[in-house]
């Protein structure tokens, strides 16, 4: 299978199932930037080998076979919705699980956290924010195609998670939490 098609010489691509639709189409949008938060999702679980903070390595390939799975519910062209199985609830489970069990060892706060005090803390925000990014043109996407409300609901759950992560590696890793001041 050769990498280059050509296809997309002129400012469109092919969404699964045929239909053409240009590059800034919002389902181009939305799947493009859940790319992105899976290549970020990478560079945290890699950066936190290099700090032996690996307990949450399952987490983080789960994950990011997750976002595979989303990104292609994304990219479903019209009339195709049946080629790619939806995300079902034990997907949304296994992340409300994981913040729950995460949530119960962080100490109770009033206010938002900063990102940063560590490098993989700020990772973690990184990813979160590109989350919330997706989520918001995959909110977009829907408001004009068929659009999965689980592939919705994943995201919005995901944006949590990261972010309990970031505070539950600033405690493992030492790094103070700062909170905002209004």
């Amino acid at each position: 299978m050769k990498i280059y098609t050509k296809g997309g010489d002129q400012g469109s691509t092919s969404l699964i199932g045929g239909e053409r639709v240009p590059k800034y189409d919002v389902r181009v949008e939305a799947y493009g930037s859940i790319d992105e938060l899976s290549a970020q999702t990478a560079m945290l679980r890699d950066m936190l080998n290099g700090e032996d903070v690996t307990q949450f390595d399952d987490d983080l390939i789960v994950i990011s076979r997750l976002l595979m799975h989303t990104e292609s519910l994304m990219a479903l062209g019209h009339g195709s919705e049946d080629k790619v199985k939806d995300l079902n609830g034990a997907d949304i489970g296994f992340l409300e699980k994981r913040i729950d069990e995460i949530s119960a060892v962080l100490p109770p706060i009033e206010r938002f956290t900063l990102p940063g005090g560590h490098i993989v803390v700020s990772q973690a925000h990184i990813c979160r924010t590109v989350c919330r990014r997706a989520e918001r043109q995959a909110c977009r996407a829907a408001a004009q195609y068929p659009v999965s409300s689980n592939a919705l609901m994943f995201l919005n759950r995901l944006s949590d998670y990261f972010y309990v992560l970031g505070r539950r590696l600033a405690m493992l890793l030492g790094a103070e939490e700062i909170l905002w001041e209004p």
